[in-house]
């Protein structure tokens, strides 16, 4: 009992990172204005390096575990291509949504990952959700300002999904911790199949935001999300 309020909490305190990222974005008009402009890439490429991190640090190195060689290509072909169609989807819906999917695509397996993890090291566990939650504030600040350019949706209203979206936390880390647990293949698959899908994003989408001609801090700020990444894997021991 006492170790399901620990999942719990973890995964709930690491998805409240997402609204927690959309509040600090709501701070407009940082001057002078070529500041908000790097600044704002900044933020869109050290996301964009987190996630990146993700994939080649914890993702891809966990779900090949167990896999044989086709496993491992039907997996993470299959994530590529079925966010390569949500994509094809909401552009001819006309909103982009990049950001938004690329956070739930990295903070829903590793939350069933955590709760798996906790069933064996409670520590592991603990420094895993200190990375999801580093992972998740860029990415909640870059969703919500892709949200608020791209939909009629108000800021209040993103802020309040974003809260809803942390709940799914808790709910994947009891999925992880009671029921994939003792499914080792099943949860690398899952793992492989949202590495393919969030790279897939990063070269599609967002990648393409964090350039700002003329201006080479974007760039660092990837640099530094996947060193995030790195240090948080050495801290797992992965």
């Amino acid at each position: 009992m006492i170790e399901l309020v620990e999942i719990v909490l973890l995964t709930l305190l690491a998805g409240l990172a997402m609204p927690l990222g959309a509040l600090l974005a709501r701070i407009e008009n940082i001057r002078p204005r070529w500041l908000e402009n790097e600044f704002r890439h900044f933020v869109i490429a050290f996301g964009g390096g987190a996630l990146l991190a993700a994939v080649a640090l914890v993702l891809v190195p966990e779900g090949m575990k167990g896999l044989s060689l086709g496993m491992v290509v039907l997996s993470f072909t299959a994530g590529a291509i079925c966010l390569m169609g949500l994509d094809i989807y909401l552009t001819r819906q006309q909103t982009s949504a990049s950001q938004l999917v690329a956070m739930l695509s990295d903070f829903i397996p590793e939350a069933i990952a955590l709760g798996a993890t906790f069933a064996t090291s409670a520590s592991v566990g603990v420094l895993l959700a200190m990375i999801i939650a580093l992972q998740n504030l860029p990415e909640g600040f870059n969703a919500y300002r892709e949200l608020r350019s791209s939909t009629h949706f108000r800021s209040r209203n993103i802020v309040g999904i974003f809260t809803l979206m942390a709940l799914l936390g808790p709910v994947c880390g009891v999925i992880g911790f009671y029921y994939l647990s003792g499914y080792p293949a099943l949860l690398s698959g899952i793992m492989l199949f949202a590495a393919g899908g969030i790279l897939y994003l990063i070269f599609q989408d967002i990648a393409p935001q964090a350039k700002l001609d003329k201006h080479w801090a974007p760039s660092l700020g990837a640099v530094m999300g996947f060193l995030l990444g790195m240090a948080g894997a050495m801290m797992t021991g992965h």
